[in-house]
């Protein structure tokens, strides 16, 4: 068995879209009426399909999963977020663990969480 895809709920396709494009560089593989697939797995699906679906309230914020991304240049990234989308609703700010391992964590557009994080790096292992 194989995990396929990760699906996110999304009020505006279009935006959504071009949010992934802009920050992930993701792009879209197929786009099938109010479902859309992008690169690295990503499904956007429509809010009123999946509310339909479920046929129960679509919860925005609600911290329950995150969207984890690594990036070597996390500041660059953290940049580029401020000045394409300014208004990000962040949980944390660009900030630095004690390990000195840099991250952020923010809300996109739908209110999904998102963190971007320095890879990872094991001692001794490459």
């Amino acid at each position: 068995m194989k995990l396929r895809n990760v699906l996110i709920v999304v009020k505006d396709m279009e935006k959504a879209k071009k949010f992934y494009h802009d920050l992930f560089g993701l792009d879209v593989i197929l786009d099938n009426d109010g479902t859309v697939i992008l690169t690295e797995g990503l499904v956007l699906q429509q809010y009123d399909i999946w509310k339909q679906f479920l046929q129960k309230d679509i919860i925005p914020e609600n911290n329950s999963s995150e969207l984890y991304f690594e990036d070597e240049d996390v500041e660059a990234f953290a940049e580029k977020l401020e000045r394409l989308y300014p208004s990000t609703h962040y949980v944390n700010r660009l900030m630095t663990y004690n390990r000195g391992q840099k991250v952020v964590r923010f809300y996109d557009l739908d209110g999904n969480l998102i963190e971007v994080r320095e890879p990872v790096r094991l001692e001794g292992k490459i």
